[in-house]
């Protein structure tokens, strides 16, 4: 963070300070939640959980070098004592951000939000320095805290915003103010929350309405292949940019195909020009995630060779998505089990297939979560697809859901031992211990709640002859 003085931070966050000797003392490290990451300089905010008080920890911090807690109430050692200590950590991302003078990018949609976000971050870093959201930590808490670790140095600010019900958005808008605003789709993630995909695209909507007009630099960047997206142009008084295949795309890719390996390579078209894009990612659904991190760049000011550069070179940043691992028996692990929804379920699946062409692919699906009425339904859609994809074994791992994926896949045609119905993880990897060959190319994937990187893991334990070697 910029330096800031414990009084200049109490009377932006409109707080008291309480057995602070000195208020001039400036806060130059980090502002943390964690009392593990506390350090000299830093601040540490105190939140109540369900089941830990941080404010129990306030002089575990200060002895760790921290200047001062954000509290809610006295804690006995130097704090900032304000009502709400949420609302108070916004106020002070809001003020350092308007501070920097960084150009701040905010992205949200239903799907690859997370990957989208790990592309803009690594384009716009071989440009200037950047800070971005680490993860998904897309929230009221995470976003300020992202912000918040921005420095004088700091050049663009990429902010991943998510949603679970109207006004989200808007929120955060508030707290961190876009100049450009990427909107990537709008799905059946959280459908069970909004009730459908208009409400979705309701509550998505809010980040380009709160974009600055045309001429004060406001960018909205939308989906053209999404009409919910492409509607929200008339929702905005920025200037509008469209990427996609759609005809009416600013920023489109031609002669789309994959490598052997399952790796994306395209010929980017922007602008300002064209040039050769090679991905290290895997799967084809990367490809409208780097058009629109090359819209974000174009905008900046990048060429299109610098774009189609920094796009070749840009690896997954965050854990458990398409994490790809070969083991030195040749078993291919790929990791997608940070979460899952129907869109990124049947982008797996396809990338599954597509890496493992020539070989056995498996595919362990769990449930994914949040789909109300529609789950039913879209777990026996993905059953059903990766039985038309041609996916060599389903593995459906859990309870109801998992046992809607296999239905699907025997309604579909898969009768003999193509696709199988276990109780959990476990299961899952005594199954695939015993049934794996040299070659074969096994995908996990499924929601969060469900903890199904631990069969990845299992497998790469297993696999461990030696250093095991990720690509």
């Amino acid at each position: 963070m910029i330096a800031l003085s414990l009084a200049e931070i109490a009377e932006v966050v409109g707080g008291q300070t309480y057995d602070i000797p000195d208020p001039s003392v400036l806060v130059t490290g980090e502002v943390v939640r964690d009392s593990r990451e506390a350090g000299p300089g830093s601040l540490f905010v105190a939140f109540v959980g369900e089941r830990v008080d941080g404010h129990d920890f306030a002089a575990q911090v200060v002895e760790a070098g921290a200047a001062a807690v954000l509290a809610s109430r006295p804690v006995g050692v130097p704090a900032i004592v304000v009502e709400d200590v949420q609302a108070a950590l916004g106020a002070l991302a809001r003020h350092v951000v308007a501070r920097l003078g960084a150009t701040l990018v905010a992205l949200t949609g239903s799907a690859g939000k997370t990957s989208t976000k790990d592309l803009v971050a690594q384009v716009l870093g071989s440009k200037a320095p950047t800070v971005f959201t680490p993860g998904s930590l897309n929230n009221e808490i995470g976003l300020p805290l992202t912000a918040l670790t921005a420095t004088e140095e700091t050049r663009f600010l990429v902010l991943e915003m998510g949603a679970r019900g109207i006004g989200h958005i808007r929120y955060l808008t508030g707290l961190t103010p876009p100049r450009i605003g990427l909107v990537l789709n709008v799905g059946s993630a959280h459908i069970g929350e909004f009730g459908g995909r208009e409400q979705i695209a309701e509550a998505k909507g809010e980040l380009v309405e709160s974009l600055p007009p045309a001429e004060e630099g406001g960018v909205a960047i939308l989906n053209a292949d999404d009409p919910y997206v492409r509607a929200m142009a008339s929702r905005t008084k920025a200037k509008v940019i469209f990427f996609g295949e759609s005809g009416e795309a600013d920023v489109s890719a031609e002669n789309v195909r994959l490598t052997d390996s399952g790796q994306p390579s395209f010929r980017l078209h922007t602008p300002s020009g064209a040039s050769d894009v090679t991905m290290r990612l895997y799967g084809e659904h990367h490809v409208s995630n780097a058009l629109a991190a090359a819209a974000v760049a174009h905008e900046l000011g990048m060429s299109a060779d610098e774009i189609a550069r920094a796009l070749s070179e840009a690896g997954s940043l965050s854990r458990w998505r398409m994490e790809v691992t070969e083991r030195p028996d040749g078993v291919t692990v790929v990791n997608d089990a940070y979460n899952a929804n129907p869109e990124s379920m049947k982008a797996a699946l396809r990338a599954l297939v597509a890496m493992g062409k020539g070989r056995r692919t498996w595919a362990v699906l769990g449930k994914m979560a949040e789909l109300g009425d529609e789950a039913l339904a879209e777990h026996d859609a993905v059953g059903r697809l990766a039985v038309r994809l041609n996916v060599s074994k389903l593995v459906a791992v859990g309870g109801r859901e998992a046992a809607w994926l296999q239905l699907g896949a025997y309604n579909e045609g898969s009768w003999g031992e193509e696709s199988v119905h276990v109780s959990d993880a476990q299961a899952a990897v005594d199954l695939l211990r015993s049934e794996l060959r040299p070659g074969d190319v096994v995908l996990v994937k499924a929601s969060r709640s469900v903890g199904l990187e631990s069969v990845a893991q299992a497998l790469l334990e297993t696999g461990a002859e030696g250093e095991v070697a990720a690509r």
